[in-house]
């Protein structure tokens, strides 16, 4: 039933005792190396690009654009760290974003009530897709996938594929608008839900059960974490997150169409499966899903700015899927290795 796996690979200090410089960069560079990319990336382009890409008005940009997509890369870690995958994100917020709109447009609702709806059927939604994995034992890519084509048909029966258009209140504009320090707010939302997120799942008993469950279920079980309430809890959190994400696009667009939306989720996948190939590798983390989403952010920028043609987007997030995948792949089969060795070695002896 497991759709994803969630275990760790970064070296302990007992890893690194013992071994040469050379070894000891081997053994750092799967941890960091994405960082040293992304360093790289962010360098090359400066230097290519010294007029246009090193700028205040770029960096304004890419958090505008990509702070979307990193939320929602860090509500699809959450079930991803308990060894489940939500493909609701992506539709979901075709259905959230306009209904946000609606709700103040076409039924007269106060905007912090129409975003308080939006958020308790996020988080509905979230309970209802724990309820499939759970208790009916249905895969988690299949049970999401269902949720959200209804999500979405949802949305096309609403909007009757026309867009959702009105006259909104400044206090729901400024959700997306608002600039602090010279920067878009929206950077600042993803700063601090990740801080929280971290915090959580590093720190906090509960994280310490979520990533146990993500490793092996079937033990965390036997050790008396209770499986079902965590994976349910972290499929509400996602549609939580999902669902906020919504409201802030909603806010940015300033209309509603079903049209939009499906396109974030290819990316915010990419994200969190990239984030499972640095700082913590083979586990899925806040800051690796980060490092992850800059990575697009940088890359695309710059290929753009050089003079890449409008289907180089979809084609970069495409292929750095398909290489997150295979380093994520070959890190567990690592991991496996190194847990190994140590029980063959006692055989031996």
């Amino acid at each position: 039933m497991q759709s994803i796996q969630s275990t760790a690979l970064e070296p302990t200090r007992s890893d690194m005792q013992g071994l040469s410089l050379g070894q000891k960069i081997m053994r750092l560079l799967p941890v960091y190396g994405l960082v040293l990319l992304t360093l790289a990336l962010i360098i090359i382009f400066s230097i290519l690009l010294p007029e246009t890409f090193p700028t205040l008005l770029n960096l304004r940009s890419i958090i505008s654009n990509k702070a979307i997509i990193a939320l929602l890369s860090l509500a699809a870690m959450i079930p991803m760290a308990a060894g489940r995958i939500d493909l609701t994100i992506g539709y979901g917020i075709v259905l959230w974003h306009i209904l946000a709109i609606s709700l103040q447009t076409m039924f007269g609702f106060p905007w912090p009530l129409a975003v308080l709806v939006v958020l308790v059927l996020g988080v509905v939604c979230g309970f209802l897709n724990g309820l499939l994995v759970e208790v009916a034992k249905i895969d988690s890519f299949i049970a999401t996938l269902g949720t959200g084509t209804v999500l979405y048909a949802l949305a096309l029966w609403h909007t009757g594929g026309r867009q959702v258009v009105g006259m909104l209140p400044n206090g729901f504009y400024a959700l997306n608008g608002t600039m602090v320090f010279g920067l878009p707010i929206t950077g600042f939302y993803v700063i601090v839900v990740a801080a929280v997120m971290y915090i959580a799942l590093e720190y906090l008993p509960i994280g310490r059960y979520v990533y146990a469950i993500g490793a092996n279920p079937k033990a965390a079980a036997l050790n008396g974490i209770p499986v079902r309430k965590f994976v349910i809890g972290a499929f509400v959190a996602s549609g939580f997150l999902s669902a906020l994400t919504g409201v802030l696009l909603a806010s940015k667009l300033r209309i509603g169409q079903a049209s939009v939306g499906l396109e974030y989720l290819l990316p915010a996948l990419v994200g969190a499966f990239l984030g499972s190939t640095t700082i913590k590798p083979g586990r899925v983390n806040v800051w690796g899903t980060l490092v992850g989403v800059i990575i697009l952010a940088v890359g695309i920028s710059g290929i753009q700015q050089v003079g890449g043609s409008f289907f180089v987007e979809p084609l970069f997030n495409g292929v750095t899927l398909l290489v997150a995948i295979g380093i994520a792949g070959y890190a567990q089969r690592k991991k496996g290795v190194v847990i190994r060795r140590p029980a063959e070695i006692k055989k031996d002896a």
